[in-house]
């Protein structure tokens, strides 16, 4: 089983050199069975040297701008059995790689997997508000799943698809820029197979859009986006604010 890492990267250069050396790290005794794709999406910056300089990483160009572009580009390049979404600010927990290879084989039913983002430059404080949002979260997504039967949840940065359930429903909405992207996936997604999201599949994470927004918004904006994307079949909110110019000190 061949497994594909995308990692989407705008203007990236000082977040992704951390993002692949923990692929690199996690990956270490399954090269032959790994690639790492790194899609440059219309970067001014370094992105796409960073990604050169390191070994077996290869560079996709997609240049129009928008996060499902940039995941659309790196599915259709990608040559894996399963396709892993990775943002550029995210780190491979250990053992990550070995967990996701393990799901999938021990449960064939399954086309998508996904789990929690855990903020490594958030004070504890403030962790513990996060996992209160995604206790809330999940509660929605076990009533939209296992009750209503609507859909599903995937976290976008962190889940890992099958490429046939990926062509079955003809890949990424390119419609949807940002807010909501993942959730049409996971509602899409659901329709043919199993999409599973669990807490002990954790990817480390940047939390620079949460301070750029605050905690209490940027929570009602990606709750709101859910719900309105699950049954309306669109985001709730179509623009976005660029987070880049926030580097870290």
């Amino acid at each position: 089983m061949r497994l594909s890492f995308v990692v989407p990267a705008f203007n990236e250069e000082l977040y992704l050199g951390d993002c692949l050396r923990s692929i690199l790290q996690d990956t270490a005794g399954f090269e032959d069975a790994v690639e790492i794709l790194v899609v440059n999406n219309a970067s001014t910056d370094g992105t796409r040297e960073v990604a050169l300089s390191f070994p077996g990483v290869r560079v996709v160009e997609e240049r129009i701008r928008g996060l499902s572009r940039a995941r659309q580009a790196g599915f259709l390049a990608a040559t894996g059995d399963l396709v892993a979404n990775v943002d550029a600010d995210s780190r491979l927990p250990a053992g990550w790689t070995q967990r996701v290879l393990g799901s999938f084989a021990a449960d064939r039913s399954m086309v998508a997997l996904s789990g929690p983002l855990v903020y490594y430059d958030l004070p504890s404080s403030k962790r513990l508000l996060v996992r209160g949002f995604y206790a809330m979260a999940w509660v929605s997504y076990a009533v939209n799943r296992y009750l209503l039967g609507v859909g599903s949840m995937v976290q976008g940065g962190n889940f890992v698809v099958t490429r046939a359930a990926m062509e079955q429903i003809g890949g990424c909405n390119v419609s949807i820029l940002f807010y909501g992207e993942d959730t049409d996936l996971a509602r899409r997604l659901h329709k043919v197979g199993r999409v599973r999201f669990t807490f002990r599949l954790k990817m480390l994470s940047s939390a620079r859009r949460l301070k750029h927004e605050g905690l209490l918004r940027m929570a009602w904006r990606y709750g709101m986006n859910y719900m309105w994307t699950t049954f309306r079949k669109r985001p709730f909110t179509e623009v976005h604010q660029d987070i880049r110019e926030e580097q870290p000190g």
